[in-house]
């Protein structure tokens, strides 16, 4: 008794269906699809990459997907770029504690107009500052309280007019425009109108180009 192979258009649809930032991608027409297709390759062991180009580019939109593009599309093109330099990531411990004693120099970084951006998490609070502010965040904590502290990375906003709390797949989506450049996320946030990703150094000028071509 034999058993069929899938054929690889199927293989392919699987993949992706499987991948929503990547599927994503595609359909609102920004992803680099011979990137995409040396990944889904790589992973699925095929060996004919022409066959695995065509099935990305046949791949199929789903009920409602051209709405949802049309929406989203709306938004990107009222939306802006904003980049932030030198920004460190504290990864504190969990509790009221931790709280407060950083109440004091977020009020002291906020009032003098600085970077801060404080995020609870299941297993801790994130805290976003600026590089020259480490020192004075750190201060007032205990040992034991600071997880880690990560250093030479940036920020990279999407401002979006408030319709966006209405439009489903922004977030997806840019995501998925940044993943399929190989450029890794180190902390991803959507809050009231802004998009907000924290990057290694050296990916912000792709992933600038990336999202400037993205908004046009």
């Amino acid at each position: 008794m034999t058993t069929s192979v899938p054929s690889i258009a199927r293989q392919v649809r699987e993949y992706l269906d499987a991948d929503p930032v990547l599927a994503d991608a595609i359909r609102a027409g920004v992803a680099n699809h011979s990137a995409i297709a040396r990944r889904v390759s790589a992973e699925l062991g095929v060996k004919r990459p022409e066959a695995v180009i065509a099935a990305v580019r046949r791949f199929p939109r789903g009920r409602g997907e051209g709405v949802r593009e049309a929406g989203v599309r709306r938004v990107l093109r009222k939306s802006r770029i904003e980049t932030r330099t030198k920004v460190a990531a504290l990864t504190l411990g969990l509790g009221a504690d931790v709280l407060q004693r950083l109440g004091d120099v977020v009020e002291e970084l906020l009032d003098e107009g600085s970077l801060c951006r404080v995020i609870q998490v299941s297993r801790g609070t994130v805290v976003l500052v600026d590089e020259d502010s480490v020192d004075r965040v750190l201060r007032p904590l205990r040992e034991g309280q600071v997880v880690r502290v990560r250093k030479g990375l940036v920020e990279v906003a999407v401002t979006s007019p408030e319709s966006i709390e209405e439009t489903p797949g922004l977030l997806r989506l840019l995501t998925g425009v940044l993943s399929s450049q190989g450029i890794n996320i180190v902390e991803a946030l959507s809050c009231y109108t802004d998009t907000i990703f924290l990057l290694h150094s050296t990916d912000l000028s792709a992933a600038v180009s990336m999202l400037t071509k993205t908004l046009v």
